[in-house]
């Protein structure tokens, strides 16, 4: 066996595989994981580590009879979909000593968080002329890892806290991202500046006049020692009925700075945070892990995985493997099993192999996203994304390899912000000599879509590629699960960031298994990514 394979008992693509210098099929359910500039190379397992990781085989066979050998009858747990959300509790659950079966019905990890080369989204979108190949003017595919669903993590966030508590860190790099940006303004007179995240950029942002800029210092100071439980701290608010535009008032704030410090800071999507009573202690901690996030690395609060979101789903699969999990990928779910009401199994189908593999297998519990639940989940609202090709850095970022701009939705006359994350050739995800910009924001009208993104895509420049889709439905379960044993995840949402989705997990780990998700979170000296 190679000694420059690195093992792991999930399943893993076949282009990679093939890109590996391996002869492998992409239709069976355990191989080998090629290593890469972001995971260390390591001694091949002995035969009992083997036999602890699952790794029955190279899977240079199609023999169906010898892959249903490996599939026990029941689990503790069966999770459908790779989302990230649904790997990140697969690989928690199976460190918690769970037994784990991982299905998707594609033939990659992702779900619709993936992330796919050129010539796939040409595909996807379909707006190129039939028998032409207009990927190919781009260069390589393989140097194209496009995200489909745009975030960054905070640096200090809980995200961030999950994969330090996992280990999963040792499967992935990352990088910071180099800036974080608001617009004030619309059209010809927009202002674009770096989101203050401290006093003394407060005193420097020219997003503000000179006597708003120490009343900003003031409000960034008293945030910075804020502290829930010490009243000496709370400027004699009763934090269990003030709103957050009381403590913008009380620090004399205008309007533009409640703006980015609501929209730019704590990430809110609307402006409803304002008046709900009792909600500033949340906001206050939310600007807080903002500031926290930018001082850990020192240029944006943000860090972001090199070759794409696409590798985090990844790596929980690796650490699920680790801990006996069993991948398996191309297997269509075609009936979840019920007794009593309550989810019991499932029957599926392995495709691609011949002939198809049939099997059904127990669980006490399954687990999903909300495209194998149709008849559970509701439609909460829809996204609008539009993913674009440059040739050049977004303008006004000081030449930034990445960055985000958030577009607060006063600004330009919505109810819901636009945002743009913005990476390049410095986080491998594209050629160089190329950015990669996702405008995002939720849609408010029932038709002219890319209308409610023009406020965004007006500030990328010249666009080389386009691509936009109709809006994507988000969805959310309709019930908590408890009743029928099925836990559905919520889609991922139009925010910047992965806050929301990590909330999910804890919610979804705490109904599913009677209790707090406990992380160990960041240590001191421990550093995620590089500069």
């Amino acid at each position: 066996m190679c000694s420059h394979v690195q093992l792991c008992a999930a399943t893993y693509s076949c282009t990679r595989g093939i890109e590996a210098g391996l002869n492998l099929t992409k239709h069976v359910v355990f191989h080998a994981i090629r290593p890469s500039k972001r995971s260390p190379v390591v001694s091949p397992p002995s035969p009992s580590q083997l036999s602890q990781l699952h790794l029955y085989r190279l899977c240079q066979t199609k023999n169906t009879e010898s892959i249903m050998d490996e599939i026990a009858k029941e689990y503790d747990v069966i999770v459908l979909g790779t989302g990230l959300t649904e790997c990140i509790l697969s690989g928690v659950l199976s460190v918690k000593g769970k037994k784990v079966l991982h299905i998707d019905r594609n033939d990659h990890y992702g779900g619709e968080a993936a992330s796919v080369n050129l010539e796939t989204l040409f595909k996807k979108y379909g707006n190129y002329a039939k028998g032409t190949e207009p990927w190919k003017e781009y260069g390589r595919q393989n140097d194209w890892n496009i995200d489909l669903v745009p975030k960054f993590l905070m640096s200090s966030g809980e995200l961030t806290n999950i994969l330090v508590s996992t280990d999963v860190t040792r499967y992935l790099e990352f990088k910071q991202v180099a800036g974080s940006y608001v617009q004030q303004g619309t059209s010809a007179k927009a202002t674009v500046a770096k989101v203050p995240s401290d006093a003394a950029e407060a005193l420097r942002s020219p997003l503000m006049g000179i006597f708003e800029k120490r009343r900003m210092k003031q409000f960034i100071e008293w945030v910075g020692s804020f502290d829930p439980k010490d009243s000496s701290t709370h400027k004699g608010f009763n934090l269990d009925t003030c709103t957050m535009r009381e403590v913008y008032d009380k620090f004399g704030l205008e309007t533009a700075t409640k703006d980015f410090v609501g929209h730019a800071m704590a990430l809110y999507l609307t402006d409803s945070y304002l008046d709900a009573k009792g909600a500033a202690p949340e906001a206050i901690e939310r600007i807080k892990l903002y500031g926290n996030s930018v001082a850990r690395y020192g240029k944006s609060p943000y860090i972001y995985p090199l070759y794409g979101l696409g590798e985090l789903p990844q790596g929980f699969a690796r650490l699920s493997a680790i801990y006996g999990g069993t991948y398996m990928l191309n297997t269509t779910v075609d009936e979840v099993l019920y007794e009593g009401g309550k989810a019991v199994g499932i029957k599926a189908t392995m495709i691609g192999v011949e002939p198809e593999m049939k099997f059904e297998t127990k669980a006490k519990t399954i687990l999903g996203d909300p495209s194998y639940f149709t008849d559970k989940v509701k439609v909460t609202g829809h996204v609008l994304r539009a993913i674009c090709i440059l040739k050049h850095p977004l303008p006004s970022t000081n030449d930034s390899d990445s960055c985000q701009l958030i577009i607060p939705q006063s600004q330009v006359g919505r109810k819901n912000d636009i945002y743009i994350a913005c990476v390049s050739s410095a986080h491998n995800v594209c050629p160089k000599g190329y950015w990669i910009a996702i405008v995002s924001t939720l849609a408010e009208t029932d038709a002219n879509h890319h209308l409610e993104l023009q406020p965004g895509l007006d500030r990328l420049g010249t666009i080389e590629e386009q691509f936009m889709g109709p809006p994507i439905p988000l969805y959310e379960p309709i019930t908590d699960g408890r009743d029928t044993n099925v836990f559905i995840s919520k889609s991922y949402d139009a925010t910047s960031h992965f806050e929301t989705t990590t909330d999910d997990v804890r919610d979804i780990y705490h109904r599913l298994a009677g209790e707090e998700l406990k992380v160990e979170g960041l240590r001191d000296g421990i550093q995620v990514a590089e500069e």
